[in-house]
């Protein structure tokens, strides 16, 4: 995948890197580091990793980090999605605020940094609502019951939009064009910022 000129994107499993990082920080931010640490000393190379998930203001933030797993390890779009309306059940449509959340960490090899590498991270949210049912059957996830702030109540949720529609106020296109400078920056031989 190339995501500008002079730089190419690469899975783990392209460069045939076994295994996966333990996933157990309790944050965003710290997941996302544990990924870009794990892919960047297996590579040596510049690593690029997300964490991201949903949380939910009448539910303290869960389902927060453990999002892909709310309803267990090997949970489904579909039974993460049931969870969510049940533990929702009483809550009125004014008390269903959400947010999407997701951290970008590029961990860049450098002698001088703790540990060998330096993390530069980047954030992106998308501020809306919990629907009370599942519409439409566009991307992924909570997709389906996630309307986005610029949406009335009972408006579109992101699995009613058009991709390019959903990335210009999704959380993952709002961190990536946050990260976008940095990375161009390398391209460029500047030094990345913090």
């Amino acid at each position: 995948m190339l995501l500008l000129d002079g730089l190419k994107l690469v899975s783990l499993d392209d460069l045939g890197v076994p295994g996966e990082p333990v996933e157990d920080g309790l944050t965003f931010e710290t997941n996302a580091r544990i990924k870009a640490r794990f892919a960047a000393r297996a590579t040596g190379l510049p690593a690029l990793a997300d964490d991201s998930g949903i949380e939910v203001e009448a539910l303290a933030g869960a389902p927060g980090v453990w999002t892909r797993r709310y309803a267990g390890p090997d949970a489904t779009d579909e039974e993460n999605n049931a969870k969510l309306l049940r533990e929702l059940a009483d809550v009125p449509a004014g008390k269903r605020d959400a947010r999407y959340v997701c951290v970008l960490a590029l961990a860049l090899p450098d002698e001088a940094a703790a540990g060998g590498l330096r993390i530069i991270e980047r954030r992106g949210t998308s501020r809306g609502r919990v629907g009370f049912e599942p519409r439409g059957d566009g991307g992924f996830g909570y997709d389906p019951l996630f309307e986005p702030a610029r949406e009335r109540a009972g408006g579109r949720t992101f699995a009613e939009y058009a991709p390019a529609e959903k990335d210009a106020i999704s959380h993952r296109g709002r961190a990536v064009r946050r990260m976008l400078p940095v990375l161009q920056g390398l391209i460029e031989g500047r030094p990345p910022a913090s």
